[in-house]
């Protein structure tokens, strides 16, 4: 105890050295999070823009249906499967959906086109369609009128203006006729060119009577909280509703998105890599400060009889002392840094602006704000801490104390 409460005053007998010393340690820890929880966040945000134009986070389809996607594989509507869906904890919204492939015309115009029927309250809640519409409106509630949106892309290849009829003709289910003329209410834009150019949207039981697929979808799309999780929710989902069904992620439909994500954290862990060696050397160099300035008093304790390994000892707690300090301060200290960056996040403008948003991104980094963020990070630079703490210690172990003592 007597050497705990030595340390403890050796710490503030020079307050400026204690002070740098944890200052250089807080703001370690201050960049490390702040770094951190702007990777994260960027990342995060990437998916969410990603996985909010179309996809979802999951996709539910019957088994066979993503191998070879006709209508033929759909699945049949089921309430219950839905309600056990609707009603996971981890799922925030479920929309159904019947997808297929028909030829648009108006006039002479002749274009193909992927026909997607949503349900006009639900799919919002997983894409915000409602909001990517630039002309004319949405659908209503429970809309079941021979309307259709189009994308922007499509409707400017079409020459077809809010207002107008286009004529759709397809293959349905078991080989059926497909044909239909309805009216389009509003034109939706994306900001990725393969969306853009080719989707037209209908009512879910329009679709479904266009392709003469009754009480057939062939996906349900899921909306998360947070994909944390994810695979372990898939995985969830998938034991509650049964083998008929394949239940999918955004990173298993799209590998390649995936793909260039993780190769970008790759290159993120190679700065951060740097960026803690950079840390390292920053504390490093505040040691070698200490030791230097305090080389003569040390000579001096040991030659008036205090052991080398007490002296380690309380040197040891000194070094404790300063890092958890430090480390707390600097946790404490990223708090407001980390959530200013949330609620402001950095905003890109010009044409790196117009590059993110011709994509549909938003061109921002946001910063994440997850609490381990700041546990992680905190106990990074803490381990870092203790390991170069231990150069005092063989300092001492080492120290000659004529050589010490000589001014």
């Amino acid at each position: 105890m007597w050497l705990l409460k030595l340390a403890w005053k050796n710490l503030w007998r020079n307050r400026s050295r204690t002070l740098v010393t944890q200052s250089a340690i807080s703001f370690a820890v201050l960049l490390s999070v702040t770094t951190s929880s702007l990777q994260d966040g960027v990342f995060d945000h990437f998916v969410r823009n990603m996985v909010s134009y179309y996809s979802g986070y999951i996709q539910v389809h019957k088994v066979g249906y993503w191998e070879q996607q006709i209508l033929d594989n759909a699945a049949v509507r089921n309430t219950a499967v839905e309600s056990v869906i609707a009603n996971h904890p981890d799922v925030n919204a479920l929309a159904s959906r019947i997808e297929s492939y028909a030829l648009a015309s108006v006039d002479e115009i002749t274009k193909g086109c992927v026909v997607i029927g949503v349900e006009p309250d639900a799919e919002p809640q997983i894409t915000q369609l409602d909001q990517r519409v630039a002309s004319g409106r949405y659908f209503e509630h429970n809309d079941q009128r021979p309307v259709a949106l189009l994308s922007e892309g499509l409707a400017k290849r079409l020459q077809l203006p809010v207002g107008d009829t286009v004529i759709l003709i397809s293959q349905g289910y078991h080989g059926a006729m497909a044909a239909g003329k309805y009216r389009v209410i509003g034109l939706v834009r994306f900001g990725s060119p393969e969306l853009n150019d080719q989707v037209l949207y209908l009512p879910l039981p329009v679709a479904q009577a266009f392709f003469s697929a009754e009480n057939l979808v062939t996906s349900y799309v899921l909306s998360l909280a947070t994909d944390k999780n994810l695979e372990r929710t898939a995985a969830s989902i998938h034991r509650s509703i049964g083998q008929e069904y394949e239940v999918m992620t955004w990173k298993e439909m799209m590998p390649e998105v995936d793909q260039h994500i993780q190769t970008d954290k790759g290159t993120m862990y190679i700065i951060s890599g740097i960026l803690y060696l950079l840390i390292g050397f920053g504390i490093f160099g505040t040691l070698l400060m200490l030791m230097a300035e305090r080389k003569y008093e040390l000579g001096m304790l040991v030659a008036i009889g205090m052991k080398k390994q007490k002296l380690m000892v309380v040197l040891l707690i000194e070094s404790v002392l300063n890092v958890v300090v430090g480390c707390v301060a600097g946790m404490l200290a990223s708090v407001p840094v980390v959530w200013y960056l949330h609620v402001h996040p950095i905003r890109f403008s010009g044409e790196l602006a117009e590059a993110y948003q011709r994509f549909g991104f938003e061109p921002v980094f946001p910063a994440s704000t997850d609490g381990w963020l700041f546990v992680v990070q905190g106990i990074v630079v803490l381990a870092m801490g203790f390991l170069l703490s231990l150069y005092p210690l063989l300092k001492v172990w080492r120290l000659d104390v004529v050589t010490a003592m000589r001014k």
